[in-house]
């Protein structure tokens, strides 16, 4: 029998499979095809002070290996997500969430996080700093160390739950801006977020996607996010959450091995919605192939050799 459970900053998982945000809305969806309880957590849609919209079509494209999508935080507001999304998710997933909260100010982080603190259900934050900071510039607040660094302690003074930064990988190194959240107070971290990409419509000589670029998701970008996580693993003491382009419970073995703790599935789901699910089941029998009772004795293990 394989121990599957796993810890993050304290919330105990009965697995290390959470679906990623933006690709599991909150829940509502994916219930109707399994029980979610058989999923260690999930993440939800990343969520903002005020409701949005999300940028104008078309903010989908394909390609070879993955997907890119502009969707631009298209949410209900933290307000309605509190009075009639978490409801709901009570409903359908008994497990531990994790809210996933956007902002374009330090104030607006601070005030998601900390309406979010009295959310029973919610036990861990997942901060999305590649939101533009429409105080500098729109610079993203995760393409800066210190500006990583204020969100982080914005929003650990506020909340009594842990807090993981979930960063962009479009930087020069990521290992110092996780390094700067854990400077901070950061309880973790989740790594990557999707890659800046685009594609260009032959026909019209357009970009496909109206917002021009968008991010890139999918199979292929497993192999950029696993050498993330594994940089990042060497510079902080602090739990890691792997994501990108995982699609198979190899790949979260994988993940897991470069340092993460627990791992995140996105495109996956786009494609395959009972993605995580098989994920799940098939984990045991990937540790039982490598010969490992224990799922987090896999955390890190490619570094020790």
């Amino acid at each position: 029998m394989v121990n599957l459970t796993v810890n993050l900053a304290g919330v105990e998982l009965k697995n290390p499979i959470i679906p990623a945000s933006g690709t599991f809305g909150y829940g509502r969806e994916y219930a109707e095809l399994y029980d979610l309880n058989i999923l260690g957590s999930f993440s939800w849609k990343g969520t903002t002070g005020q409701a949005r919209l999300g940028n104008p079509q078309p903010r989908i494209a394909e390609m070879t290996g993955g997907m890119l999508n502009a969707v631009g935080l298209q949410n209900p507001g933290i307000d309605a997500v509190i009075a009639k999304e978490v409801p709901n998710i009570a409903k359908i997933f008994q497990g531990p969430v994790i809210a996933n909260v956007g902002g374009f100010s330090l104030e607006e982080y601070a005030e998601n996080c900390r309406k979010l603190n009295d959310v029973e259900q919610v036990k861990l934050l997942e901060v999305n700093i590649s939101c533009p900071n429409v105080h500098a510039g729109g610079k993203n607040f995760g393409c800066d160390p210190k500006a990583a660094a204020e969100v982080t302690k914005a929003v650990k003074a506020v909340t009594d739950k842990p807090v993981f930064m979930k960063l962009t990988p479009n930087v020069t190194d990521i290992a110092e801006i996780a390094k700067a959240c854990e400077d901070a107070g950061a309880d973790g971290v989740c790594l990557i977020n999707t890659l800046l990409g685009m594609r260009i419509d032959l026909k019209s000589r357009k970009p496909v996607i109206a917002n021009r670029t968008g991010g890139v998701s999918g199979p292929a970008v497993f192999p950029i996010a696993l050498r993330m996580v594994w940089d990042v693993y060497a510079a902080v003491n602090i739990p890691i959450i792997g994501c990108g382009g995982v699609s198979s419970a190899e790949d979260a073995a994988e993940m897991m091995l470069a340092g993460a703790a627990a791992v995140e599935v996105g495109a996956a789901n786009l494609k395959d919605p009972y993605a995580c699910k098989a994920i799940v089941e098939n984990l045991p029998a990937v540790c039982e192939r490598m010969g490992v009772t224990d799922i987090s004795e896999l955390t890190g293990g490619a570094h020790h050799g």
